[in-house]
């Protein structure tokens, strides 16, 4: 049984997979159609060799640029500035934003060891000085971490005449609540807004 428990404890290395749930994934691996199985295979196999990062905007990609970057349609005085490739899938998918992205790579995180200079600030910078942009959405997640990135984002850009907003936190739509953390419930009360 070494086969199975091999896979299991790589599929349990996988982000948000446990040991359980690694476990029912392989028996039904095995007992699923060989040629889904050895589809499956062979698109792991050759996944970093198919996709790369796009030189602009830094998302991942299997064109060169990527095709938000390709689409002359798109708003280019808007970028939006993410975390990480899957944030501008996400957004992407929203349908309500139609301008460009940069994917920093990560988050400032001091206790990390992740400063400034590991994530793409100095593409970012470019990006800005070279297009026209007149608005920088910061997309950061709402943790310490994001919130340092954004803070360092708008220090950037402090003399710049391009309008920094950021992403509204704050009550989910439908929520109760007794239901919300106390972080959330501060965040949404110094964001409040006129009704």
């Amino acid at each position: 049984m070494d086969a199975i428990d091999d896979l299991i404890k790589l599929l349990s290395r996988l982000p948000g997979i446990g040991g359980k749930s690694a476990a029912r994934m392989t028996y039904r691996l095995i007992g699923t159609d060989p040629n889904y199985n050895k589809r499956l295979g062979e698109a792991i196999a050759t996944l970093q060799d198919k996709i790369h990062r796009c030189p602009i905007c830094g998302a991942f990609t299997e064109t060169d640029p990527c095709p938000i970057c390709q689409d002359e349609r798109r708003d280019r005085s808007v970028m939006c500035v993410v975390e990480q490739s899957q944030d501008v899938i996400t957004i992407q998918n929203s349908g309500i934003y139609s301008g460009l992205f940069h994917v920093l790579g990560g988050a400032i995180s001091p206790l990390n060891s992740i400063g400034p200079d590991q994530l793409s600030f100095s593409s970012l910078r470019k990006r800005i000085e070279e297009g026209s942009f007149k608005e920088i959405i910061i997309a950061t997640n709402p943790n310490e971490e994001g919130d340092i990135t954004a803070l360092y984002i708008k220090r950037m850009f402090k003399d710049s005449n391009i309008k920094i907003t950021r992403l509204a936190a704050g009550l989910p739509v439908g929520g109760d609540l007794e239901y919300v953390d106390r972080k959330t419930l501060e965040i949404s009360l110094k964001a409040r807004m006129d009704v």
